[in-house]
């Protein structure tokens, strides 16, 4: 299933207090970039984010989630209501 651009958006907007926030659409969903770099995706209309240390300790008790079949697992971000 694609995500919704509805979605995007609304996943953008809880975002909008961070600069250099931009995205990329790839095969239905969408790749996440904070300064150029790659932090995570919206898959299935889900907001996913790289298993890195420091999204870890932000969410130690995000559940790991695979974007995609074949993907490596990651973190879901489930309190996207809360900026």
């Amino acid at each position: 299933m694609a995500s919704s651009k509805e979605y995007l958006e609304f996943i953008l907007g809880q975002l909008s207090e961070l600069n250099d926030i931009s995205y990329r659409a790839m095969m239905g969903e969408f790749i996440l970039y904070y300064r150029g770099r790659i932090v995570g995706g919206i898959y299935d209309n889900r907001s996913l984010i790289k298993p890195v240390p420091s999204a870890i300790r932000y969410f130690p008790e995000a559940r790991y989630e695979l974007p995609y079949d074949g993907a490596k697992e990651m973190l879901l971000v489930q309190e996207v209501d809360d900026k």
